[in-house]
C-alpha cells in the first residue's frame, strides 16, 4: 500500500504525549493512515483501532471510564511503562470525546492518541477549549503533485523535479513531456487517492461517491435537510464561477437566501474543506478593492466533476483557473494557511492572482498557463512593484521556463512552488 510523505512525520509522533490529531476531507487518506501507523505498532505495542463512525464502538469510549477499560481489556496496565496507542477515526460527532481525550492526556501520560475527523468547524468548536496544549493538528488534504507521481508509480519524475534546480531552461515542457502530460491529468481530475488509482472510465462514478458521502457525512450535519438544496444550488455557481471574485448579493439571489446565511454557509463549505476562500489583500483602501473574495475549489476533480467538464487542458476556455487552483491548492498543502494567501486587486484592474503574506513577508505571484510569455504577462507585477517594492522578489508561474529573472521577478515552473521565499 502506498505510504503518504506525512507518514513519516506522523510516525515520529509516537513519544510525544500529547493527542495527534488529523483533520482533513473526506476520502483523502485519514483513516488509510490511522491503519498504517496501527499496523506499523501494533507488533510493538498493545494498540486499539476503534472507528467511532459505528456507534458501539462510540460506546466503548464514551466516557472517561469507559474509555479506560476498554483499553485495560485490550492490553493497557497502568504504570506499568509500557506505551499503549489508541485510534480513534472519526471522532468529531461526538461533543464529549474532546473531555474524555483531555483526562487521558492529563493523567495517562503512558496512552498516546491518534485522532481523525473531517471537519475543522466541528472539531474546532468541540475540542478547541479542551485540548488546548494537550494536542497537535495535522491537515491532510487530496495528494499533491509530487505523492500523485508516486501513487501512480512514476517516482522517476519526482526525481526530476527534485533536480530542477540545476536546469535553466525556457522550453521546459519539451525537455519534460512526460511530467506536463501528468501535470495536465492532475489538473483535470485532482489528488483524491481513489480518484487517482481508478481507471479513467471510473474517474467519474468515484468522484460521484465522493460527493453523495460529503452530502451524506457533512452537509446533512450542518444544514436543516431542506436547505441541501440551496447549498448545492450554491455549490453549482460557485463551481462555475471557479476562481473568479464572487459578490455576496448576487449568490444570495441565486441560491435564494439573504446575504448573512450565504457567508455562514461560504465559511461551513470552507472548514469542510470543499473551497478556498481567497481574499483581498490591501494597504489602500481607496485604490484597491476590498470587499469581493475569490472562491477556489480545493480539488479541481471535484470542481470539474461539478460542471461535468473532463476534457483535456488544451480545450478548456476555464484551464487558467483550473492553473490558479492547483498552485493555490498546492500551497496550501505545502503548509501554508488560508489567511496567508491572499490576491491583489486594484480599481484600475491591476491584478495579482496570488499574495503570500507570513509574519510580515510579502510575496506577489502570478500565475500563467503559457508556454510563451509576452510582455503584457508581467505587467501586473511590474506595477504591484513600482508601488510595493520593498516586497521584492516577485514571481511568476508559467509552463515552460524558470531561466529568467526580470526586474526582480523571477519565473518558475509549477513544479517548484517550495522556492518561493519564506
Amino acid at each position: 500500500m502506498k505510504k503518504r510523505k506525512i507518514f513519516e512525520i506522523l510516525e515520529k509522533q509516537i513519544t510525544n504525549s500529547k493527542a495527534t490529531i488529523l483533520i482533513g476531507p473526506r476520502q483523502v487518506g485519514k483513516t488509510t493512515l490511522m491503519k498504517q501507523l496501527y499496523e506499523k505498532y501494533k507488533f510493538d505495542y498493545p494498540s486499539l483501532f476503534l472507528d467511532l463512525d459505528i456507534y458501539s464502538n462510540y460506546e466503548k469510549v464514551s466516557t472517561y471510564e469507559n474509555c479506560i477499560n476498554t483499553l485495560k481489556l485490550n492490553g493497557y496496565k497502568e504504570n506499568s511503562g509500557v506505551r499503549f496507542i489508541l485510534f480513534l477515526d472519526e471522532f468529531q460527532r461526538y461533543s464529549n470525546i474532546g473531555t474524555i481525550i483531555k483526562n487521558i492526556v492529563d493523567n495517562h501520560p503512558d496512552i498516546k492518541i491518534f485522532a481523525s475527523g473531517s471537519s475543522s468547524l466541528e472539531i474546532r468548536n468541540k475540542i478547541q477549549e479542551s485540548l488546548a496544549g494537550r494536542k497537535r493538528v495535522f491537515y491532510i488534504y487530496q495528494l499533491n503533485f509530487k505523492e500523485y507521481l508516486h501513487f501512480i508509480g512514476r517516482d522517476d519524475l519526482i526525481v526530476k523535479i527534485d533536480n530542477l534546480s540545476e536546469v535553466k531552461s525556457d522550453s521546459l515542457t519539451e525537455l519534460i513531456p512526460d511530467l506536463y502530460y501528468e501535470l495536465n491529468n492532475f489538473l483535470i481530475y485532482g489528488g483524491y487517492p481513489e480518484v487517482v488509482l481508478s481507471k479513467v472510465s471510473e474517474k467519474k462514478d468515484v468522484l460521484s461517491s465522493i460527493f453523495d458521502l460529503y452530502v451524506k457525512k457533512d452537509l446533512v450535519d450542518f444544514f436543516n435537510f431542506d436547505r441541501v438544496k440551496n447549498v448545492k444550488t450554491m455549490i453549482d455557481f460557485l463551481a462555475v464561477n471557479n476562481g473568479q471574485q464572487i459578490s455576496y448579493n448576487r449568490l444570495s439571489q441565486m441560491c435564494g437566501l439573504d446575504d448573512k446565511t450565504v457567508k455562514n454557509y461560504l465559511e461551513i463549505l470552507k472548514e469542510t474543506f470543499l473551497i478556498k476562500i481567497n481574499l483581498p489583500w490591501y494597504t489602500n483602501k481607496n485604490n484597491e478593492l476590498v470587499k469581493m473574495p475569490k472562491v477556489y475549489f480545493i480539488d479541481n476533480g471535484v470542481r470539474n466533476f461539478f460542471v461535468n467538464n473532463f476534457n483535456s487542458p488544451e480545450i478548456r476556455e476555464d484551464i487558467s483557473y483550473l492553473f490558479e487552483a492547483y498552485v493555490i491548492s498546492e500551497l496550501i498543502k505545502l503548509g501554508y494557511s488560508n489567511n496567508q494567501i491572499k490576491f491583489w486587486r486594484t480599481k484600475n484592474k491591476n491584478e495579482i492572482d496570488i499574495i503570500l503574506e507570513v509574519e510580515g513577508k510579502v510575496v506577489p505571484v502570478e500565475v500563467k498557463y503559457k508556454k510563451k510569455l509576452k510582455k503584457s504577462d508581467f505587467s501586473s507585477l511590474k506595477n504591484f512593484l513600482e508601488d510595493y517594492s520593498y516586497y521584492s522578489p516577485a514571481y511568476l508561474v508559467n509552463l515552460s521556463s524558470n531561466k529568467s529573472e526580470i526586474n526582480d521577478i523571477r519565473l518558475i515552473s509549477p513544479f517548484e512552488l517550495e522556492t518561493f521565499e519564506r
